[in-house]
Protein backbone atom coordinates (compact mmCIF):
# COMPACT_ATOMS: atom_id res chain seq x y z
CA UNK A 1 0.00 0.00 0.00
CA UNK A 2 1.65 3.10 -1.02
CA UNK A 3 1.97 5.70 2.49
CA UNK A 4 -0.35 8.82 2.52
CA UNK A 5 0.99 12.19 0.91
CA UNK A 6 2.35 14.44 4.06
CA UNK A 7 -0.55 16.64 4.86
CA UNK A 8 -0.36 20.40 3.40
CA UNK A 9 -3.47 21.31 5.50
CA UNK A 10 -5.23 19.93 8.19
CA UNK A 11 -8.89 21.19 8.50
CA UNK A 12 -10.91 20.77 12.02
CA UNK A 13 -14.05 20.12 13.18
CA UNK A 14 -14.98 22.35 15.82
CA UNK A 15 -17.95 21.74 17.97
CA UNK A 16 -17.14 18.79 20.67
CA UNK A 17 -13.08 18.76 18.85
CA UNK A 18 -11.51 22.09 19.33
CA UNK A 19 -14.20 23.68 21.60
CA UNK A 20 -15.87 22.06 24.68
CA UNK A 21 -19.82 23.65 23.77
CA UNK A 22 -21.36 21.35 26.53
CA UNK A 23 -18.78 22.46 29.65
CA UNK A 24 -20.01 26.46 28.13
CA UNK A 25 -23.77 25.84 27.96
CA UNK A 26 -23.79 24.18 31.63
CA UNK A 27 -21.67 27.01 33.48
CA UNK A 28 -23.86 29.71 31.12
CA UNK A 29 -26.90 28.02 32.57
CA UNK A 30 -25.75 27.98 36.52
CA UNK A 31 -25.58 31.96 35.53
CA UNK A 32 -29.04 32.33 33.61
CA UNK A 33 -31.09 29.64 35.14
CA UNK A 34 -29.44 27.75 37.76
CA UNK A 35 -32.79 25.94 38.66
CA UNK A 36 -32.23 24.07 35.24
CA UNK A 37 -30.24 20.78 34.98
CA UNK A 38 -27.53 22.36 32.52
CA UNK A 39 -25.96 19.28 31.24
CA UNK A 40 -29.65 18.30 29.80
CA UNK A 41 -30.35 21.66 28.61
CA UNK A 42 -26.82 21.40 26.72
CA UNK A 43 -28.05 18.22 24.99
CA UNK A 44 -31.52 19.05 24.59
CA UNK A 45 -30.53 22.31 22.14
CA UNK A 46 -28.02 20.16 20.38
CA UNK A 47 -29.60 17.08 19.73
CA UNK A 48 -31.68 19.30 17.70
CA UNK A 49 -29.04 20.39 15.27
CA UNK A 50 -29.17 17.86 12.85
CA UNK A 51 -32.24 17.97 12.07
CA UNK A 52 -32.58 21.30 12.12
CA UNK A 53 -29.69 21.14 9.45
CA UNK A 54 -31.42 18.57 7.31
CA UNK A 55 -34.92 20.30 7.07
CA UNK A 56 -33.09 23.43 5.73
CA UNK A 57 -31.32 21.86 2.97
CA UNK A 58 -34.18 19.54 2.46
CA UNK A 59 -36.52 23.06 2.05
CA UNK A 60 -33.49 24.28 -0.98
CA UNK A 61 -32.10 26.77 1.84
CA UNK A 62 -29.31 27.76 3.64
CA UNK A 63 -29.15 29.44 6.73
CA UNK A 64 -26.48 30.68 9.30
CA UNK A 65 -26.38 28.57 12.28
CA UNK A 66 -27.37 31.11 14.46
CA UNK A 67 -30.52 30.98 13.02
CA UNK A 68 -30.91 27.29 13.91
CA UNK A 69 -29.49 27.33 17.38
CA UNK A 70 -32.30 30.14 18.13
CA UNK A 71 -35.27 28.09 16.45
CA UNK A 72 -33.90 25.31 18.41
CA UNK A 73 -33.21 27.42 21.23
CA UNK A 74 -36.91 28.41 21.52
CA UNK A 75 -38.19 25.34 21.22
CA UNK A 76 -36.60 23.77 24.36
CA UNK A 77 -37.20 26.55 26.40
CA UNK A 78 -40.68 25.38 27.47
CA UNK A 79 -39.88 22.40 27.79
CA UNK A 80 -37.29 23.88 30.89
CA UNK A 81 -39.69 25.95 31.90
CA UNK A 82 -37.66 29.03 30.90
CA UNK A 83 -39.69 31.87 29.86
CA UNK A 84 -36.60 34.52 28.40
CA UNK A 85 -36.63 37.68 26.95
CA UNK A 86 -35.91 38.67 23.23
CA UNK A 87 -33.17 40.10 24.82
CA UNK A 88 -32.26 36.78 27.08
CA UNK A 89 -32.75 34.87 24.13
CA UNK A 90 -30.13 36.60 22.20
CA UNK A 91 -27.64 36.74 24.98
CA UNK A 92 -27.56 32.86 25.27
CA UNK A 93 -27.81 31.80 21.71
CA UNK A 94 -24.51 33.78 21.22
CA UNK A 95 -22.94 31.37 23.88
CA UNK A 96 -21.87 29.13 20.93
CA UNK A 97 -19.91 32.23 20.46
CA UNK A 98 -18.12 32.13 23.52
CA UNK A 99 -17.33 28.68 23.80
CA UNK A 100 -14.17 27.81 25.69
CA UNK A 101 -11.27 25.43 23.77
CA UNK A 102 -10.60 22.04 24.92
CA UNK A 103 -7.20 22.67 27.73
CA UNK A 104 -5.13 21.50 24.65
CA UNK A 105 -6.44 22.96 22.02
CA UNK A 106 -5.19 26.39 22.03
CA UNK A 107 -1.23 25.36 22.61
CA UNK A 108 -1.51 22.43 19.81
CA UNK A 109 -3.22 24.36 17.17
CA UNK A 110 0.15 26.97 17.77
CA UNK A 111 2.57 23.84 17.40
CA UNK A 112 0.56 22.90 14.33
CA UNK A 113 0.85 25.49 12.49
CA UNK A 114 4.37 25.94 12.46
CA UNK A 115 4.33 22.89 9.82
CA UNK A 116 0.49 23.20 8.45
CA UNK A 117 -1.82 25.12 6.96
CA UNK A 118 -4.63 25.08 9.45
CA UNK A 119 -8.82 26.05 9.24
CA UNK A 120 -11.90 24.82 10.77
CA UNK A 121 -14.26 22.95 8.50
CA UNK A 122 -17.52 23.93 10.30
CA UNK A 123 -21.09 24.50 10.55
CA UNK A 124 -21.01 27.68 12.14
CA UNK A 125 -20.70 30.77 10.47
CA UNK A 126 -17.54 32.80 9.59
CA UNK A 127 -18.58 35.43 12.12
CA UNK A 128 -19.00 32.99 14.69
CA UNK A 129 -15.93 31.03 14.29
CA UNK A 130 -14.02 34.56 14.63
CA UNK A 131 -15.57 35.56 17.58
CA UNK A 132 -14.64 32.17 18.68
CA UNK A 133 -10.94 32.28 17.65
CA UNK A 134 -10.63 35.69 18.97
CA UNK A 135 -12.04 34.97 22.61
CA UNK A 136 -10.49 31.39 22.92
CA UNK A 137 -7.10 31.56 20.95
CA UNK A 138 -7.71 29.49 18.22
CA UNK A 139 -5.04 30.35 15.74
CA UNK A 140 -6.32 29.61 12.45
CA UNK A 141 -4.83 30.78 9.32
CA UNK A 142 -7.85 31.38 7.47
CA UNK A 143 -11.89 30.42 8.26
CA UNK A 144 -13.62 28.18 6.02
CA UNK A 145 -17.23 26.82 7.04
CA UNK A 146 -20.23 26.37 5.85
CA UNK A 147 -21.11 29.88 4.77
CA UNK A 148 -18.27 29.74 2.31
CA UNK A 149 -19.98 26.82 0.38
CA UNK A 150 -23.82 27.11 1.54
CA UNK A 151 -23.59 24.11 2.37
CA UNK A 152 -23.54 21.74 5.93
CA UNK A 153 -21.31 18.46 6.54
CA UNK A 154 -21.12 16.31 5.92
CA UNK A 155 -22.32 17.70 1.76
CA UNK A 156 -19.21 16.58 -0.03
CA UNK A 157 -18.73 20.49 -1.20
CA UNK A 158 -17.70 21.11 2.68
CA UNK A 159 -14.86 18.87 1.90
CA UNK A 160 -14.15 19.17 -1.59
CA UNK A 161 -14.15 23.32 -0.97
CA UNK A 162 -11.38 23.14 1.44
CA UNK A 163 -8.61 21.89 -1.76
CA UNK A 164 -10.59 23.98 -4.08
CA UNK A 165 -10.12 27.53 -2.03
CA UNK A 166 -6.85 26.94 -0.87
CA UNK A 167 -5.31 25.01 -3.88
CA UNK A 168 -4.81 22.09 -2.49
CA UNK A 169 -4.89 18.39 -3.80
CA UNK A 170 -7.46 16.45 -1.71
CA UNK A 171 -4.88 14.06 -0.16
CA UNK A 172 -2.84 16.47 0.89
CA UNK A 173 -5.71 17.76 3.07
CA UNK A 174 -6.41 15.89 6.62
CA UNK A 175 -9.87 15.90 8.54
CA UNK A 176 -9.57 16.06 12.30
CA UNK A 177 -12.65 15.49 13.80
CA UNK A 178 -13.93 13.91 17.31
CA UNK A 179 -16.68 12.06 15.32
CA UNK A 180 -16.42 9.15 13.16
CA UNK A 181 -19.52 10.16 10.54
CA UNK A 182 -17.46 14.01 9.98
CA UNK A 183 -14.33 11.40 9.21
CA UNK A 184 -16.22 9.38 7.26
CA UNK A 185 -17.62 11.87 5.11
CA UNK A 186 -14.07 13.25 4.27
CA UNK A 187 -12.19 10.41 3.78
CA UNK A 188 -15.63 9.52 1.01
CA UNK A 189 -14.23 12.74 -0.98
CA UNK A 190 -10.50 11.45 -0.16
CA UNK A 191 -9.11 13.38 2.73
CA UNK A 192 -7.10 12.22 5.05
CA UNK A 193 -8.45 11.59 8.73
CA UNK A 194 -7.43 11.89 12.46
CA UNK A 195 -9.72 10.93 14.91
CA UNK A 196 -9.27 12.89 18.61
CA UNK A 197 -11.19 11.44 21.94
CA UNK A 198 -13.50 13.84 23.29
CA UNK A 199 -15.08 11.52 25.80
CA UNK A 200 -16.81 14.22 27.75
CA UNK A 201 -17.98 16.18 24.80
CA UNK A 202 -21.68 15.72 26.27
CA UNK A 203 -20.95 15.51 30.00
CA UNK A 204 -19.10 13.32 32.49
CA UNK A 205 -22.65 11.05 32.57
CA UNK A 206 -22.60 10.83 29.35
CA UNK A 207 -19.20 9.60 28.32
CA UNK A 208 -18.95 9.02 24.86
CA UNK A 209 -17.56 5.75 23.22
CA UNK A 210 -14.57 6.74 21.80
CA UNK A 211 -13.24 2.76 20.39
CA UNK A 212 -10.80 3.22 17.18
CA UNK A 213 -12.36 2.64 14.12
CA UNK A 214 -10.18 0.78 11.28
CA UNK A 215 -11.77 3.37 8.63
CA UNK A 216 -9.53 5.83 10.70
CA UNK A 217 -6.20 4.49 12.05
CA UNK A 218 -5.03 7.69 12.91
CA UNK A 219 -6.65 7.84 16.24
CA UNK A 220 -5.49 10.48 19.33
CA UNK A 221 -6.63 11.16 22.76
CA UNK A 222 -6.20 15.24 22.04
CA UNK A 223 -4.74 17.32 19.93
CA UNK A 224 -1.82 17.70 21.60
CA UNK A 225 -1.13 14.34 20.12
CA UNK A 226 -1.45 15.33 16.87
CA UNK A 227 1.05 17.82 16.82
CA UNK A 228 3.92 15.44 18.77
CA UNK A 229 2.47 12.77 15.80
CA UNK A 230 4.08 14.97 13.11
CA UNK A 231 6.78 16.50 15.28
CA UNK A 232 5.21 19.92 15.74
Amino acid sequence: MTAAPTPQVLCFDVFGTVVDWHGTIVKEMAHIAPQVDGSKFANAWRQGYAPAMKATMDSGQWRLLDELHMDILKSICPQFGLDLTAEQLDHLNHVWHRLDAWPDSSTALKRLKTKFTLSPLSNGSIGLLTHMAKRADLNWDVILCSEVFKAYKPDPRTYNGVGKVLEVPNDRVMMIAAHHSDLDAAQDCGLQTAYIERPTEYGADNIKDVTPQPRHPLHFRNLGEVADYFGC
